[in-house]
Formats: C-alpha cells, structure tokens, sequence
C-alpha cells in the first residue's frame, strides 16, 4: 500500500516587521493542517544597516529576510544557549559610531558580554564569519572618504553577509544561520523572492507622473523624497536583453512611465561596490529613517518595477524555490505590511503571476492591513480593500506579461479571483473601508475580525491610528477558509465552539452595523 500523499503546503507573502507579528498565527494554522510553511521574502529594501551592506558589498537587502529568520527561532528559557544565540543576531550595534565600532571589535574578538551564553563550538563558528567580514570591510575600506559605519548595524545582517561571502550563496548563507538557530527547516521555510548575489531595487512610478527610486525612498525615506522626471523605460530582462514578448502581450502594457537615468558626473573612485554610472540615489546611505511618520506621499502609488543601476527596467524572473512553493501550495496568504514594497515585488516577479494563478491554491487570502501608511493613503486617496486586490492582481497580471487589472474580460487577463479568494479584515478607526457588496461582484468573499484599537497619547487625548488583529481570532478565520472547521462559526459564533462572537469572525454584518 503506497504511503499517503502529504499535505499541500501553505505560502506566507510578506515583508519584515509587521508581518513578524503573525508569525505565531502562522504556526499554529500550519500545525493544525499538518503541512510545510514556506515565507516569500522580498530581497528590494535598502534601507536601515542593509543600506550600508549594500554600499560597501553590493548584494541583496537581507534585512527583513534576517528579522524573520530569527523570528522563528524557537523559544528558549532566558538563560539558555538558543536564547543567547537569538539576542546576538537580534542585537544592534550603538548610534553613536566610535561606540558601534568599539562594541563590533569585541564581537569579532570574542570578549562581548553578548557571548557570554553561548558555547565554545557554536562561538567559534559564528566568530569565524564575522572575522570574515571585518577583514573583507578592512579590504575595501578607503580612508578617510569610503570606510564602513557600523551606526546600528544589525548583528545578524552581519554574519548573513559573512555567510555569503564566504559560500557565494544567500540561500546557503539563510540555510547556515537557520540551522545554528535551529530553525526547523523540514516544516519552515524562508525563501528569498529572488536568489541572487546581486543587489536588485525597485522603482515606484505615482499618479502624478513622477517617480520615486529605491525602496526606503517609496516606504520610508530618511530626507525628502527626491522625485525624477518620467519618460519611457527601456525595458530588459535581468541578462540586459530586451523582452519582445512583455513589450508584444498587449498594445501598451505600460501605462505609467518610468525613468531614464540622469547621467552621473561626479566621479567615486573610492566605491568599488557599485559600477560607474550608478544612480546616486541608490548610493545613498539610509541608515536612519523615519518608519512611523514619513511624509505623505504627493499622490498614489500606480506601479513597482525592478531596475538595474542605471535606473533601466528589469524583469528578473523568480527564485525556481518560490514557483516550487506555489505548485505545491493549498493556500496562498498575502500577510500584513507595507503593501508595495513588501507584497507586491515577490508577486512582480516573472513566474510567480502564472503559479499563482493557475496552480493548485483554492485558497488566496489577502490579510487586510489594519491601518492606512504612505503606501495607501491618505493624501493620494485612502485605499480601499478594493484597491488592495486591485494592486495584488495587477502586480500577478504583470508578472505573466499581461496588462495591469482587468475583470477577467478579454485581452488574456483573469479575473481577481485569480488571486484573491478570500479578504479578512477589521473595523474600527484608520482600517481600510471594505466595500462587500463589490467585493462579492469580484468573486471574493470577506471576513470581518474582531480586533484591538492602537492608539496614541497626543496630549491628553487618545488618537486612534488603527486596529490589530487578535490572533485567536486570526487563527480561527484562516482554520474557517481553510476547512478545518468553522461550520459552526459561520452559524453563529457560539453554536458548537464554546466561543462569543466576541472573539471570533464576523462574517455578516456590514460596515457600520
């Protein structure tokens, strides 16, 4: 008798941070269907100490790839290896550099108070890539005009690009530092959106006609977003090749213009990390940034699109791991965060539209943010869940080469629930509106959740900035559109489950109700 075919896994689109709050809904919908968990991480972001990587090795933006890696890591009693391990790759160096740079030297010499848990074996082979990297900095280090700032260098973003140095591979580099960490790599996996050794940024081109280049400038810069002036991009494929078949899908596929880069005058004969003709921007240091209250953008964002470092357009195609994860995937979650430069660039990606769209996932979940950011509003127009799924599905629909949106009528475009199935969402104060009645005429069904308010002290009044999931509730929605169960929630709430309506879905009443 042949052994049983084994669950179907689920697939996690997500960025860093925010999503690293779901992380424990993530796992207990796994264990309850018995499957793999693969996370789709963006590799775009130049911002933060991943900036400074960036300027001095090139490479990509490992960053939120190293906060969910750590994130996973099992959890440990305080005074334990795992637990020591997991503070020193959770650990930032001090803002003040001479004080960063005294405290990276003791790391590398192994006298850090940081160590002080781990043993000698484990110590030692850790030490053994982060003496690589210090010496690979003293190499091209180029005083006093080019030397590397360790201002708030992530620890962990350290050793991942010692790991890569040393294997020439990211993926073996993720596989090193989730095995140190124990990260159960048999049940969860972090696979980057694109494997790649090369540094690949994006492009963000607005209402407006103007462009925004690099993704810390779309999603949080640390100055004044520096606009470009737009013309027609020349559009290559990630060898430098032009492709005939994106510019021949539709009679214009590109509805949005995107920039050719200004020409760079200003020699830098000291920065060997990025090839003549760079665009400045993307030279730029991010270290410091303001996540919580950037400015608002001047108008929506209408399209990402990944570029080489003279600004032209690329479409490199996806990491062959994520288009596996998709073939073997009962269930597609599209995670909380920043909407276009943590979600949409894994979903641009060529191959990744198709394998959503026409692989085996009856279930494609959109996790609707509980807040508005610079992303979605609200000076260009709060969005809506509707635009949500508007962006999702253009983003696939680009990736398979074919125009952006569309209902499914015509011109080889699908319709939205191609890609979106399922919305679950909140109400409350800054959610996005959630229209049900349109959502439906879409082939989409809601979910509403009960949640918390986050609020701010502004004075000595209360401001609502939005809402937060209750993972209970969370964990009950995703069993509910997964099949475990729910039959009995969607009654009523209370009839079989022991639970309020309170502290479960919601999946009747309208807005306002």
């Amino acid at each position: 008798m042949s052994a049983p075919a084994p669950n179907r896994g689920l697939v996690v689109f997500s960025g860093g941070s925010a999503a690293n709050n779901l992380v424990d809904v993530f796992h207990a919908v796994r264990e309850s269907k018995h499957c793999p968990l693969s996370y789709i991480i963006p590799i775009s972001d130049n911002g933060g100490s991943s900036s400074e990587l960036i300027r001095i090795f090139g490479g990509p933006g490992i960053g939120d790839v190293r906060s969910r890696l750590v994130r996973l890591i099992p959890d440990s009693p305080p005074n334990s290896e795992r637990a020591a391990i997991k503070a020193l790759f959770n650990h930032r160096l001090p803002a003040d550099a001479t004080r960063a740079h005294a405290e990276w030297h003791s790391i590398v010499d192994g006298t850090s108070s940081l160590w002080t848990a781990i043993t000698p074996a484990k110590r030692e082979l850790i030490r053994s890539f982060f003496n690589l990297l210090n010496l690979e900095i003293l190499k091209r280090a180029r005083p006093p005009s080019s030397t590397f700032d360790f201002t708030s260098a992530s620890v962990g973003n350290l050793f991942l690009t010692g790991a890569r140095l040393f294997s020439g591979s990211f993926e073996s580099a993720i596989y090193l530092l989730g095995s140190i960490c124990g990260v159960p790599s048999d049940l969860v996996r972090v696979i980057p959106a694109i494997n790649s050794n090369f540094s690949h940024h994006i492009s963000a081109s607005l209402a407006n006609g103007t462009i925004i280049v690099g993704q810390n400038s779309i999603s949080h810069p640390s100055e004044p977003t520096a606009l470009q002036p737009s013309r027609r991009p020349s559009l290559l494929l990630a060898d430098g090749a032009p492709d005939p078949d994106y510019l021949s899908s539709t009679p214009n596929p590109i509805t949005t213009p995107t920039p050719t880069p200004t020409p760079i005058t200003t020699p830098y004969p000291d920065d060997e990390s990025h090839p003549p003709g760079t665009l400045p921007t993307l030279r730029h240091k991010n270290i410091r940034f303001n996540k919580s209250d950037p400015e608002d953008l001047p108008a929506r964002i209408t399209r990402i699109w990944y570029i080489n470092p003279y600004g032209q357009e690329i479409r490199p195609p996806a990491n062959p791991r994520v288009l596996e994860s998709l073939h073997d995937a009962q269930a597609i979650i599209y995670s909380i965060g920043s909407l276009y430069t943590s979600i949409i660039p894994s979903l641009i990606l060529r191959g990744v539209g198709q394998a959503i769209a026409m692989g085996p996932a009856r279930h494609k979940i959109l996790i609707l943010n509980g807040s508005l950011d610079r992303e979605t509003g609200p000076r260009g127009g709060a969005f809506t869940a509707v635009d949500f799924v508007d962006a999702i599905a253009g983003a696939g629909e680009e990736s398979r080469g074919v125009g952006v949106g569309g209902d499914g009528e015509g011109g080889g475009r699908l319709p939205y629930s191609a890609y979106v199935t399922h919305v679950l969402h909140l109400d409350g104060p800054g959610t996005p509106r959630v229209d049900r009645e349109r959502l439906a005429e879409m082939g989409i069904e809601t979910l509403r959740l009960y949640g918390r308010k986050i609020v701010s002290n502004e004075g000595e009044e209360e401001v609502a900035l939005g809402m937060r999931y209750d993972s209970t509730a969370l964990v009950q929605a995703l069993e509910v559109v997964l099949g475990k169960k729910g039959d009995a929630i969607l009654r009523g709430g209370r009839e079989g489950t022991g639970l309020s309506r309170r502290n479960t879905l919601d999946p009747g009443r309208k807005r306002g109700e």
